[in-house]
C-alpha cells in the first residue's frame, strides 16, 4: 500500500525562513518522486513510530542539513492532487520553521536540482501544485513569523 495512493498520507510541510525575510525552497530534480522542476517549500512523509515534531527536525536536517532554531504550527489542511493519472490525498501538517542562514545547504542532491533563498512577494516559479496552497492558507501567519 502506497501513502496518498491507497490510504491518506500524513506530511509534515514547512517553510524555512532565516529570521531575516529570507524563505527556502528547492528545485525537484528529475530522481524526485514526482513534479520535477517544481519549487517546493520541503516536507516528508510521517513514519509509523515517529512523532510529528521527529519527523520535522529530521527531514529539515536531511534535506536543508540544518538544524530547527524555533518553529511555529500553522495548521492541518487536505492535499488532493493527481499525479500520471492517480488522485492522491495527503493531510499536511504545516508549519514555519527558522534555521540559521549560514548552516543551510543541498543534503539531498540527488533529488533537488537546487536550493535557494527568496523574498516572499518573489517567489520562483514554477511552484509545486501543494505550494499556492500552503502559501494562501497561511499567509497571515506567514507574515506574524516572517518579517
Amino acid at each position: 500500500m502506497e501513502k496518498g495512493f491507497d490510504h491518506i498520507g500524513i506530511t509534515v510541510c514547512y517553510l524555512c525562513h532565516d529570521g531575516h525575510g529570507n524563505v527556502l525552497l528547492n528545485k525537484r530534480g528529475a530522481k524526485a518522486r514526482d513534479e520535477n522542476g517544481k519549487w517546493d517549500p520541503g516536507g516528508g512523509g510521517l513514519e509509523f513510530g515517529d512523532s510529528v515534531e521527529t519527523t520535522l527536525k529530521k527531514e529539515i536536517k536531511e534535506e536543508y542539513c540544518a538544524d530547527v532554531l524555533d518553529y511555529k504550527f500553522m495548521g492541518y489542511r487536505d492535499l488532493f492532487r493527481e499525479i500520471n493519472g492517480k488522485k492522491t490525498h495527503w493531510l499536511t501538517l504545516d508549519f514555519v520553521v527558522r534555521v540559521d542562514h549560514d548552516q543551510v545547504k543541498n543534503g539531498e542532491p540527488h533529488k533537488f536540482d537546487e536550493i535557494g533563498w527568496f523574498k516572499l512577494d518573489s517567489l520562483p516559479s514554477p511552484l509545486h501544485s501543494g505550494a499556492p496552497a500552503f502559501f494562501e492558507n497561511n499567509k497571515n501567519k506567514i507574515s506574524e513569523v516572517i518579517k
